[in-house]
């Protein structure tokens, strides 16, 4: 009954950041949507955002902190594209997101992107840049040459699930850090040979030689979120075409309390079961773990 009402509390809570109904934004389609982010990374890289269609009432945060677009830092610093660009793209919900590594003066960085679209113009730019591991504890570029393809396999309509089965699906994640023992406790509905990545570095599943145990994703040991507080979550976008639903969660990484590990987690759900998690993650200040937009 407890683990019920956690995933049923989780679900009301986190919900109200993509509604299950929500309707059409507008006309932007998924090709349309997924522009809007290739745009905005193209004004980055020519250092020159004068040429993006922005609405009159326009928000955006860098790092959790709101400011103007123009006084954006990566648009003076971006200097190259690589090839890893992984879109999550809600139709329904007029949001499009990706994660992308860029590079700043040949440094590598990992860019977390979201945009709202409405009436073809941006109204909301959220963008979080993990440049090191300490900044993310993990940074493992050479796991991010190019998108996964279990992620990226287009699921036939009957293997999708519904938009509200696949939300559930999802917060059985941060219900098992809450829970702090393992996924299977929560009855998370993982398949057998679900993975996690981290900032490009397996950290469950099949492949994953991180600690003893963490070759199976459901009954890998959460004992460490014991002593690390309850996991916030926020719905951010469920690309309804490919599975794949798009949570941002925050938690300390130190019993200090002082620091909030961001993480934005893409969850791969067909067939009734979660495939593929993969995350770009951040370290933030305490009071910067909503990033801004409760």
């Amino acid at each position: 009954m407890k683990k019920k009402m956690i995933l049923e509390l989780l679900l009301a809570v986190c919900i109200w950041g993509v509604p299950a109904n929500a309707q059409p934004a507008d006309t932007c389609d998924r090709e349309c949507l997924r522009g809007k982010v290739t745009q905005l990374l193209y004004a980055f890289l020519k250092h020159d955002v004068n040429g993006l269609s922005v609405s009159d009432t326009l928000r955006v945060t860098e790092d959790a902190v709101e400011k103007p677009l123009a006084k954006v830092g990566l648009i003076n610093t971006v200097t190259r594209l690589r090839g890893f660009r992984q879109d999550i793209i809600d139709e329904r919900a007029g949001v499009v997101g990706a994660h992308v590594v860029v590079e700043e003066s040949g440094a590598p960085v990992l860019l977390v992107v979201r945009l709202k679209v409405v009436a073809d113009k941006l109204t909301e730019v959220e963008l979080v840049a993990t440049r090191s591991r300490a900044e993310g504890l993990i940074f493992n570029i050479d796991g991010l040459i190019a998108p996964s393809e279990v992620t990226n396999y287009a699921p036939r309509p009957e293997q999708l699930s519904t938009r509200d089965e696949a939300i559930k699906a999802a917060l059985h994640y941060p219900a098992g850090l809450n829970a702090a023992k393992t996924f299977a406790s929560v009855n998370a509905p993982f398949a057998a040979n679900a993975y996690r990545y981290e900032n490009g570095q397996v950290m469950a599943g099949p492949d994953c030689k991180f600690a003893p145990g963490c070759q199976n994703i459901s009954t890998q040991s959460l004992a460490i979120f014991n002593r690390l507080g309850d996991v916030q979550t926020r719905v951010i976008a469920v690309d309804e075409r490919m599975g794949i639903v798009w949570l941002r969660m925050a938690w300390g990484v130190s019993e200090r309390g002082g620091d909030q590990l961001t993480v934005w987690e893409t969850f791969k759900v067909y067939d009734g079961k979660m495939h593929a998690v993969e995350a770009f993650m951040r370290i933030l200040p305490m009071d910067k773990r909503n990033g801004g937009w409760e």
